[in-house]
């Protein structure tokens, strides 16, 4: 048995303290392949690569396991504020 999503959200959350946190098992159930969307202060001042290298960190105990991780955005909180702001400024024209 692989990684569950509830794990990846439990360690990503007490490692990571996200104001929002995404993840979707992509595997079909198997939990080798996860698609993840983070928004955390901890990324504050981080390059991008940074900021991956932080989840991935985060997860070192299961990424013995998880086959594919897909980080599709690690974001600081004002960046999700301007990205939220953005799409809903859109919604509305």
């Amino acid at each position: 048995m692989g990684v569950t999503k509830e794990e990846v959200e439990s360690s990503l959350t007490s490692k990571l303290s996200p104001v929002h946190l995404e993840v979707v098992d992509t595997s079909g159930g198997c939990g080798a392949s996860f698609v993840v969307e983070i928004v955390s202060g901890q990324f504050e001042g981080k390059r991008i690569l940074e900021r991956h290298r932080m989840v991935n960190a985060a997860l070192e105990k299961e990424m013995q396991e998880i086959h594919a991780l897909s980080i599709k955005k690690a974001l600081t909180p004002e960046q999700w504020k301007q990205q939220q702001d953005s799409e809903n400024s859109e919604a509305t024209t």
